[in-house]
């Protein structure tokens, strides 16, 4: 069995109003080394930046990894780790209560990432002190200021 790297990847989204301008800051770490990533779109929701950051995390490894990530969202924890978005998927997007799931594009994309990567997921508690997080947030929130009108 190969040995695949460990990968620590911090992810966070937000957004002004829901929807509304939005960002997600993300943090990889490996090997004693640290990137930060973060992007921002100028109408979107809350949930889709989570999505984002996580994504956007995953797409920067150039091999499969082991990834513990990190999230305080309880959207992409639950989606992934309770199974609803691969349940989803294979009901065509749509959810027991016969609504289209939301965000269908993005989870399709983690859940391909996902098959790539031995993936861990961690929830945590958002605004609590949690270093990483906190500068997780801190680029999410500098990334949707930057579509605010002035």
């Amino acid at each position: 069995m190969e040995k695949k790297t460990l990968v620590e990847l911090f992810a966070d989204g937000a957004c002004s109003g829901n929807p509304g301008p939005g960002g997600w800051g993300t943090i990889l770490r490996c090997m004693g080394k640290e990137k930060e990533l973060s992007g921002g779109e100028e109408q979107t929701t809350n949930n889709r930046m989570e999505l984002t950051a996580v994504i956007e995390g995953l797409k920067a490894l150039r091999f499969p990894c082991r990834v513990t990530v990190t999230t305080d969202s309880q959207y992409v924890y639950n989606g992934v780790t309770k199974g609803w978005a691969e349940s989803w998927r294979q009901n065509n997007w749509v959810k027991k209560d016969k609504r289209p799931a939301l965000n269908a594009d993005l989870w399709e994309e983690l859940l391909n990432l996902l098959a790539v990567h031995d993936v861990t997921f961690v929830w945590i508690k958002g605004h609590n002190n949690h270093a990483e997080n906190e500068r997780c947030d801190a680029l999410a929130v500098a990334q949707s200021r930057k579509f605010l009108t002035e």
